[in-house]
């Protein structure tokens, strides 16, 4: 008997020494989950490639970067040295607003699948349908595709030369963060998959 009670006693030692530690994990503002950077990118060769670069530096007005093939792919007329696609970064103050502009040509929604640990993506088929965007002619009529990336404090440590750390799996951002920071801070939607045979 005495000693079902001492497992018991040490049981329960177990489940507040755990909620202790869950709660102080919570509570420390080095846990906090933050907006790292939001890149821009289009795809495309030729004309519309040019046609991406103009239009991500309409939306950004930041210096564009080219994105070059490394690969040989037959079927789609890639070698390596061909100029596939544009992207721009951006990592400044602005950038949470930027997030929330683009939120609004998707109806300020978001499918759970699209978010991962870390970071979302999502697409946007026409850049008009981007508030306050105005038709360009010589732009035409082109999409773009968003991703956003979440850090924690600390994570420098695993991107500098000199006495770099490795980054355990608690400072990742989970996808449960990544949803209650955009349901609660950009007031976004995040719909739930559909079950088999649901209509829409």
């Amino acid at each position: 008997m005495a000693k079902e009670i001492k497992q018991k006693t040490e049981i329960e030692k177990m489940k507040v020494a755990k909620a202790v530690k869950k709660e102080k994990m919570e509570n420390n503002p080095m846990r906090e989950p933050m907006l790292e950077k939001v890149a821009l990118n289009c795809g495309g060769t030729a004309e519309k490639l040019d046609k991406g670069i103009k239009l991500l530096g309409l939306l950004t007005g930041k210096k564009i970067k080219e994105i070059t093939s490394s690969k040989r792919i037959p079927s789609l007329g890639v070698r390596p040295g061909l100029k596939t696609g544009c992207m721009v970064t951006i990592r400044g103050p602005e950038k949470e607003a930027l997030l929330k502009r683009l939120f609004g040509a998707v109806n300020n929604k978001i499918k759970k699948k699209q978010i991962e640990n870390n970071h979302f993506s999502f697409g946007i088929k026409e850049y008009l349908e981007i508030p306050d965007m105005e038709y360009q002619r010589d732009i035409g009529i082109l999409g773009l595709d968003v991703t956003a990336v979440f850090k924690r404090k600390g994570k420098r440590v695993g991107l500098k030369k000199i006495k770099q750390g490795k980054l355990p799996a608690k400072q990742e951002v989970t996808k449960e963060e990544i949803i209650d920071y955009l349901q609660n801070k950009l007031k976004i939607e995040v719909e739930e998959p559909r079950k088999k045979g649901e209509e829409e």
